[in-house]
């Protein structure tokens, strides 16, 4: 009986020195440039310093083909299925904005909860409308819940879901405070350290912080305060940061892929990205850490500037059809308002309106396409609950798939023709948008650098979905529990 008593408690002891010596990064830091192409990554290059974008192509791995497998390209939906591995039909982030039980809702507000940092309703924000649990959240369970995990943006959606349900802390800019925030989600009042450190910032509130790429350098440097003062990566722990740039997108919508601002922006993103990993290999240890750059969409080039040199461009927005529509079928049919909402080429529909008419909805919804489909801008409009069987290439009918939650995405899904923004485009048009299935919407870049990975590149097709299994499986974590990406085998299995 002794005998086996001594020899439970010695394969015990082997059991924690196995898994003792799994080896991982004392770091993860998780990098979303908002709104960056993948072709930025040439674009760019060679006015970029050596330390920054240059060092991640010249010492990582990047997946050069990586594109989104949903639809709509849109900035909460890519914040949450980088770090979830998941779609917008599992993770309930449809959009930023998106109805629950006819009510609009924007993706992280949380009634329940309260700001801290500043007595504006810019802290009313949690990430309980995420379905699915993200890397941090697993990087938490497999430790017992010891290691630190925090999101830093200018966005909330941008800080908030990416970092997860279990984070220590997100902090976002609230511009009424001019300084960072977080809510009562994560804690009742702001850490001494984060006090001191809105009050070195000096912003005066209300100042435009988000549209600048001051915003990027405010960015970075919570980011350093966080690794400092919360001691990311200074013990057998592994820690997660994750970091998203929002005054690139913010730039891009007003002043489109190209021009000075858009150019001012990733030079100092580039600058500040080159000073940041630096200060990783010193904080931290070259080597220590595992770093990855990515996109949460892309962008349309400037549908002014197309048309000028011969090259088709134009703009749809459905949104811009709600009026006409509803203002139809009130008069043929006596409904008040058939379609509730247009939000990213995604149609809600008025189903108790719809009910009490007398009519039947999947008519409603033939009808309503027909109508849409007039616009000689549409290709198609997508009945969701029946997009499996569209008439589509097989890559365009995935992505609406995917990108289909049946209580949060409504009913149709418009398809424009190529080439056209997300917007009503003007004359004096400047800027672009995102949210289409387009190469120039869904293309992405994908780069890996730091602990365990080797230099090269791959032209084999990844998806944005491909990121969170691609760490989860170099930390020998579970991957989040509506993961449906494959890790790259080139970056966890390097020859």
């Amino acid at each position: 009986m002794m005998k086996r008593f001594i020899a439970a408690i010695l394969l015990a002891g082997a059991c924690t020195m196995a898994f003792g010596q799994i080896e991982r990064p004392k770091l993860v830091v998780g990098f979303v440039v908002d709104q960056m192409r993948w072709d930025y990554l040439y674009y760019y290059y060679d006015q970029y310093g050596e330390g920054g974008f240059k060092r991640l192509l010249r010492e990582g791995f990047s997946c050069e083909n990586t594109m989104i497998n949903y639809v709509p390209t849109i900035t909460a939906i890519g914040h949450s299925s980088i770090y979830t591995g998941s779609v917008p039909a599992l993770t309930g982030i449809a959009g930023n904005d998106f109805m629950v039980n006819g009510k609009p809702t924007y993706c992280v507000a949380d009634s329940t909860v309260k700001s801290v940092g500043s007595n504006s309703k810019e802290g009313l924000m949690s990430p309980r409308n995420l379905l699915a649990t993200g890397i941090g959240d697993m990087l938490k369970v497999a430790t017992d819940y010891k290691a630190k995990v925090f999101g830093v943006a200018l966005k909330d959606r941008a800080s908030i879901l990416p970092a997860g349900h279990a984070a220590n802390a997100a902090y976002w800019w609230d511009t009424s405070a001019g300084h960072f925030i977080t809510s009562t989600y994560y804690m009742n009042q702001l850490p001494e350290w984060a006090k001191k450190f809105n009050k070195t910032i000096q912003v005066k509130p209300g100042t435009n912080v988000k549209g600048v790429p001051d915003g990027v350098t405010k960015t970075f440097q919570m980011a350093k305060a966080v690794l400092d003062n919360e001691h990311l990566g200074e013990d057998s722990v592994t820690d997660m940061l994750t970091i998203s740039i929002s005054s690139t997108d913010i730039i891009g919508h007003a002043y489109g892929t190209r021009g000075k601002e858009n150019h001012d922006v990733y030079m100092r993103t580039d600058e500040e990205l080159a000073k940041f990993l630096t200060y990783l290999d010193s904080k931290v240890g070259k080597g220590n850490y595992l770093f990855f750059l990515t996109a949460d969409h892309g962008g349309m080039h400037n549908a002014n500037v197309m048309k000028q040199h011969k090259i088709p461009a134009d703009g749809y927005a459905a949104w811009n059809e709600i009026k006409p529509l509803n203002a139809t079928f009130k008069e043929k049919y006596g409904i008040e308002k058939v379609a509730l909402m247009a939000n990213a080429n995604r149609i809600y529909l008025n189903h108790a309106a719809i009910a009490k008419a007398g009519l039947q909805l999947d008519n409603v919804k033939r009808e309503v396409a027909d109508y849409l489909s007039r616009n000689p801008k549409v290709h198609m409009v997508v009945d969701y609950a029946n997009a499996v069987n569209a008439n589509l290439p097989q890559l365009i009918r995935e992505r609406i798939v995917n990108g289909w939650n049946p209580d949060r995405s409504g009913d149709l899904f418009v398809v424009p023709k190529p080439h056209n923004v997300d917007g009503v485009v003007t004359p004096d048009y400047r800027g672009t948008s995102h949210g289409a299935w387009n190469p120039y919407d869904s293309h992405i870049p994908m780069v890996f650098m730091g602990w365990k990975v080797k230099h090269g590149q791959t032209s084999t097709p990844t998806r944005i979905v491909d990121i969170a299994p691609t760490v989860c499986e170099m930390l020998h974590i579970q991957m989040p529990n509506a993961c449906i990406g494959d890790a790259v085998n080139e970056i966890v299995n390097p020859k």
